[in-house]
């Protein structure tokens, strides 16, 4: 068999079908229905939660979605970390390694406080961190509002594309 008669029957098109990525949301219910479930794992309750999570996914910063949802945003960062969202330690690694210590009892709260050179609520927030792991249920509940907000982002990104410039206008 020869390379031709391999290839026989195959076209070649100039043009593709633009394909987008798929979306299945298999779950039932609202966003706070979802995160009802394990309301004793969140800071808050599962309707603040959901508010947190639908403004953080459209690119809100912690603080403002915690306004939003009328917590705290100390509050609001333990949601968003029991919900599987990634970068909410205020600490680089070498102080969350500190902090890891302080917790295994190798360091005391003063010494660990001034290792890490940061102040009461970061370190507060990074022992939250690494002493509650994110809940894989709530992380699959808080996907699809993630996915809702960055599609928000898209379309805002997208509505804004001719006030930007690019690498091209810069000849």
């Amino acid at each position: 068999m020869t390379l031709s008669d391999i290839a026989a029957g195959i076209e070649v098109t100039t043009s593709q079908e633009r394909r987008g990525v798929a979306a299945v949301d298999d779950t039932d219910g609202d966003l706070a229905t979802r995160l009802a479930a394990h309301a004793d794992a969140l800071a808050c309750t599962p309707e603040a939660a959901a508010v947190v999570l639908r403004h953080h996914a459209r690119g809100v910063s912690v603080g403002e979605s915690a306004r939003e949802a009328n917590v705290a945003p100390m509050t609001a960062a333990k949601v968003l970390h029991r919900c599987g969202i990634q970068g909410i330690s205020p600490l680089a690694p070498t102080a969350r390694r500190i902090v890891r210590d302080w917790l295994a009892g190798e360091l005391s709260r003063a010494d660990a406080l001034e290792l890490a050179g940061c102040g009461e609520a970061e370190f507060a927030l990074a022992g939250y961190v690494e002493s509650h792991d994110p809940i894989p249920e709530l992380a699959d509940a808080a996907r699809g509002a993630l996915a809702e907000g960055t599609n928000a982002s898209v379309a805002k990104r997208d509505s804004l594309d001719d006030t930007m410039s690019s690498v091209a206008d810069l000849r």
